[in-house]
């Protein structure tokens, strides 16, 4: 009894081990990271004008297979607008879900958001339309 009760308790320690390291706070090394903490620097200088002109709430679910390696919300409807790490604190408008690289590759213009929809790549949960309201924050990491 003892010895089943050991490795009971060994492959639990082992599934909570595994679970930490595939949390969304610890994939360190995504490109996505750099995006989003650049997007963060441009709501803190320009933050109110963008609430003005898009006035949603985006969360981003970037994927590694079946597993999510990352989740943002882009808030662009409250106070000066604000993206953190998470699920967004207020229902988001629309949910992105997609893979790191794909994430990338919409990013940096190597595919259109629309193209990407239609070929599965990204999936919408919420407003769809609302996605052409971020092509004005994203465009601008493009440039850099």
């Amino acid at each position: 009894m003892k010895a089943a009760e050991e490795t009971a308790a060994s492959e639990f320690y082992v599934a909570l081990t595994v679970a930490a390291k595939n949390s969304p706070e610890n994939a360190p090394g995504l490109q996505s990271e750099m995006v989003f903490e650049e997007i963060g620097r441009r709501i803190r200088e320009v933050g109110i004008q963008l609430v003005k002109n898009v006035s949603a709430i985006f969360q981003w679910d970037i994927m590694s297979g079946e597993l999510m390696v990352a989740q943002w919300t882009l808030d662009l409807k409250t106070g000066s607008g604000e993206v953190y790490r998470g699920p967004s604190r207020q229902s988001a408008n629309a949910v992105f879900t997609l893979s790191e690289h794909d994430f990338m590759e919409l990013v940096l213009g190597k595919v259109k958001p629309q193209r990407a929809f239609l070929v599965g790549k990204i999936k919408v949960k919420g407003d769809i339309l609302l996605g052409h309201r971020l092509q004005t924050v994203l465009k601008d990491y493009i440039k850099l």
